[in-house]
């Protein structure tokens, strides 16, 4: 799945990009006229929304485009084919790049029987778009509505594979993984960082695994893979995706992609689309970007 990539593919997953606008989350209204209120709009250039909570839980998702989401000590990426579920009252911002169609719908707690705590990536099937979809109309009736709620209910479910890098949040390894958050192609090596910090690349190496449950090595290639999702999401090819991230050639690349995801690019991104399918009517159009 290739789409025409807007720009110049630049490594920094967190790095704010040129021309990025950056918001305020607006307010959602305190009642709705059923459990879940869903919309849609357009990110003409790259936006960011500082940190914000919601009263309500919240699903997004995107086509056309990536979604990124900071919440606490984890970087959360959505790709086409899925959606990233914030539980109401957790503080996260998030970014969207250029050009992305960007989806949401709020549920409300009291009315929504998930147990869904924590972030986490949801199957964006099919049937629950177009599910969504339907419950963005302004003129359903409550019977109806009712119906469409209790399906979404029935229907929506965790990804099989979940997007979440955790941030070490050590103070002995922070300069490491914000200076490759900003630059993931970035080659020093163990050695060259516990010189660079004046301590032990053992130091690093038992910081890393006690923080994430990675090696320092493991925990670069995870990162790079996260970028190289947002890369191919916005329509880069394999080839300039491996070139941007540091490696040497594409087939090292497609390599370290599976060995972290289970599966080629090219054959995650078709999944995606599959499972994305033909649903294309849009949800209803609040244009606010």
């Amino acid at each position: 799945m290739v789409r025409a990539s807007r720009g110049a593919a630049t490594p920094g997953m967190w790095r704010r990009e040129v021309g990025t606008v950056v918001r305020r989350a607006e307010p959602l209204p305190e009642a709705a006229a059923g459990a879940i209120l869903a919309g849609f709009r357009l990110v003409a250039v790259p936006t960011e929304w500082s940190p914000h909570a919601h009263h309500l839980h919240e699903l997004v998702w995107a086509r056309g485009g990536t979604l990124t989401s900071r919440v606490g000590d984890r970087v959360l990426t959505v790709v086409e084919g899925h959606g990233l579920w914030m539980p109401a009252g957790m503080v996260h911002e998030g970014r969207a790049t250029a050009g992305a169609e960007f989806f949401h719908a709020f549920f409300a707690p009291g009315r929504t029987p998930l147990a869904f705590a924590e972030p986490l990536a949801i199957a964006m099937t099919p049937l629950l778009e177009s599910l969504l979809t339907h419950l963005s109309a302004a003129d359903l009736d409550a019977e109806a509505r009712a119906r469409a709620e209790s399906v979404v209910f029935d229907v929506i479910q965790p990804s099989e594979r979940q997007f979440a890098l955790r941030l070490p949040g050590d103070p002995r390894i922070d300069t490491i993984a914000e200076a490759l958050l900003g630059d993931p192609s970035d080659c020093r090596s163990l050695e060259d960082w516990a010189r660079l910090l004046g301590i032990s690349d053992r130091t690093i190496t038992r910081a890393f695994r006690r923080a994430t449950g990675l090696s320092f090595a493991q925990w670069r290639q995870m990162l790079r893979v996260h970028r190289a999702l947002m890369l191919l999401g916005e329509g880069f090819e394999v080839t300039t995706v491996s070139e941007v991230l540091g490696y040497a050639q594409p087939s090292s690349f497609i390599v370290a992609f599976r060995r972290v995801m289970g599966i080629t690019p090219g054959a995650f991104f078709d999944a995606a689309a599959g499972r994305s399918g033909d649903v294309r009517n849009p949800v209803s159009r609040d244009r606010n970007p």
